[in-house]
């Protein structure tokens, strides 16, 4: 079977322009992070200099009006959080259905990837009102409304991993006396090392930067996560301090940009070893 790419050097040359095309807008929102409120409108794609360079000024302000610091601890708390059960209630649940075969997991496998297609529109309304029927509008809370939103992606790349791996070195830990427990821990679990990180790098992203579940759910006058902090600069009849938007945009990607950068290597492998069915 001939794989060879034809004309790798126009390709390269395309999607060398298309990742710029997709990198532009977050370059110029770092260039106007340092601008005057009144330049970022009238002049915005001009490198800052003179009387439009205001230094650490915006960042300063954003992280004063939108109370930053506060929003990035409870946004910091609830990712990490909810990643870390993402990932120990899945891959046990992924490794117990595809282990365990019988028409209670493969209906339940069903409705993991069901819950993939249901548009989220359908049901946030009904979320929103259990929610707090049962008091889950805390931080808290919110990492079980995860759980239960980041399950059908992550239950479908676990078990696709789980697949690919071999029943036999389960039954040879089984037979020198490891418990179910003990063999998923300390046998199943460091093999799914790379699928792990790539789950957490996609519900990473997802989490730290979603908007709607966290405005849905929290008790929006205790809690507020980055996102939700940074609309509060919006002000009166559509007002809207450019400035220290800005600056705290850039504040809000900042870390889940280094953590992607650091983490990317793990994406491609943890999906490939995903789609090698043993």
């Amino acid at each position: 079977m001939n794989t060879k790419v034809k004309h790798p050097k126009l390709w390269t040359l395309f999607f060398s322009v298309l990742s710029l095309i997709y990198v532009f807008p977050i370059v110029l929102v770092f260039i106007n992070s340092f601008k005057k409120k009144a330049y970022i409108s009238r002049k915005p794609f001009s490198i800052p200099q003179g009387k439009q360079f205001v230094g650490l000024e915006n960042y300063i302000n954003g992280i004063n009006k939108t109370n930053f610091i506060e929003a990035f601890g409870w946004t910091l708390f609830i990712t990490v959080l909810s990643v870390f059960v993402i990932i120990l209630c899945c891959s046990m649940c992924a490794w117990y259905v595809m282990r365990v075969k019988n028409s209670m997991t493969k209906g339940f496998y069903l409705l993991c990837l069901f819950s993939m297609v249901v548009p989220f529109q359908m049901v946030m309304f009904t979320l929103s009102k259990i929610v707090d029927m049962l008091h889950l509008n805390t931080p808290w809370g919110l990492i079980i409304v995860y759980l239960g939103y980041g399950a059908g992606l992550a239950v479908f790349i676990f078990s696709g991993f789980v697949k690919s791996i071999p029943i036999d070195i389960e039954e040879a830990a089984m037979i020198d006396g490891c418990t179910p427990v003990q063999t998923f821990f300390k046998v199943v679990l460091p093999i799914m090392k790379p699928t792990c990180v790539t789950v957490s790098i996609l519900q990473a992203m997802w989490i730290w930067n979603d908007y709607l579940l966290p405005y849905l759910c929290l008790d929006l006058k205790k809690y507020k996560t980055i996102s939700i902090a940074v609309q509060y600069l919006k002000g009166g009849y559509g007002s809207v301090d450019m400035g220290a938007m800005m600056g705290c945009l850039v504040l809000a990607v900042l870390p889940i940009i280094v953590f992607y950068i650091f983490c990317q290597k793990y994406i491609i492998e943890g999906v490939v070893a995903g789609a090698v069915k043993g």
